[in-house]
């Protein structure tokens, strides 16, 4: 822990695309920022489960990938200088004598600010792990829970499980850059999208990948390196040779120390007033998938709506001296003069 704590005009928790156009919002109007996020890199669900598919409802931008949505937005913020904490979960939430609010992460780092901003998403990903001996030794090295550089596949003799839309599209997605595809699912019957599985099933016909109904029993292998994964099938045991397993197998989504914060819950989310985003406890907002309230949409463009009008209630808590002036980035000198553009 160092000696004196972090302090800045803002500290928001989780640095997913909501928490990222937060910086830019704050920074418009004079608010520095510190971000916390358990993740080793900033994008949150979107570099984390789909860094490489595509996302088609953000505005004005046709299609684009969860890191390609991620890196513009870090370009977009840039000009604020915020200060990232990654690798790090927001481990406890207290107020000081002189009214700031203080923040310990589990690895000791603190931090204080005026405001505090949750934009956690759902809370931590926790993938659902398949009941397998010996599992953990082959994690990061030939067993994984999402892709998020396709390269590293390339060439690779893959077996992917499971039966949902990830499972299914990283069949269809990698299988042209891999040596062997093959997919296991407990049953014959998939949830993911109809075209998807139809593509799958057009592969195995062709002889481009193998699938096997079957349930996973145990890996084969030594010193973190897969040689094949011994599944049990209608008609008995056999083992399907291969060097990386991707399980799919779902999240499950933790909210985690933030559940401690004295923060009025409702099934595991936070209401906020629509005016403001604020929660039920002054100075301590929420905005994206974490928040609710009526008529809540879940999807990244309302989070950032969210994230604009937070930033003013905010600016009156950080400087309740001034007057807020509502300037346009079109026409405000002063905010082109922030963003290096007059």
């Amino acid at each position: 822990m160092s000696d004196s704590p972090h302090s800045t005009d803002v500290i928001i928790i989780g640095a997913g695309p909501v928490g990222l156009f937060a910086v830019f919002e704050l920074g418009l109007l004079d608010m520095k920022a510190h971000l916390i996020d358990i993740l080793d890199y900033p994008g949150g669900q979107c570099a984390e489960l789909y860094p490489e598919k595509p996302i088609y409802d953000i505005p004005a931008i046709s299609i684009c990938t969860g890191q390609e949505l991620t890196d513009k937005l870090m370009a977009q913020i840039e000009p604020f200088g915020p200060t990232f904490h990654f690798g790090q979960m927001a481990e406890s939430l207290i107020k000081t004598d002189d009214g700031k609010w203080r923040v310990t992460t589990d690895t000791g780092t603190v931090i204080e600010a005026t405001v505090i901003v949750i934009a956690a998403g759902g809370g931590s990903f926790v993938p659902k792990k398949p009941p397998l001996q010996g599992l953990e030794a082959y994690e990061g090295e030939s067993v994984f829970y999402s892709v998020r550089q396709m390269e590293r596949f390339r060439g690779k003799n893959v077996l992917i499980a499971g039966g949902g839309d990830s499972a299914l599209d990283w069949t269809v997605n990698l299988q042209p850059m891999t040596k062997s595809m093959a997919l296991v699912h407990r049953r014959d019957d998939f949830r993911a999208a109809p075209d998807t599985v139809n593509k799958m099933r057009a592969l195995v016909e062709s002889g481009g990948m193998a699938l096997h109904i079957a349930q996973l029993k145990e890996l084969k292998g030594s010193d973190g390196k897969l040689e094949a994964v011994s599944v049990k099938g209608p008609d008995g045991d056999y083992d399907i040779p291969c060097d990386t397993l991707l399980a799919f197998f779902g999240l499950t989504m933790k909210l985690g120390p933030v559940a401690e914060f004295g923060i009025n819950l409702d099934k595991n989310l936070i209401p906020v007033d629509t005016e403001k985003f604020e929660t039920d406890v002054p100075g301590i907002f929420a905005i994206g998938d974490i928040n609710t309230y009526p008529g809540k949409l879940k999807l990244i463009l309302s989070g950032f709506h969210e994230a604009a009008l937070m930033s003013q209630q905010a600016f009156r808590y950080v400087y309740p001296e001034r007057r807020l002036r509502f300037q346009y980035t079109t026409s405000s000198s002063d905010l082109q003069e922030k963003l290096g553009v007059s």
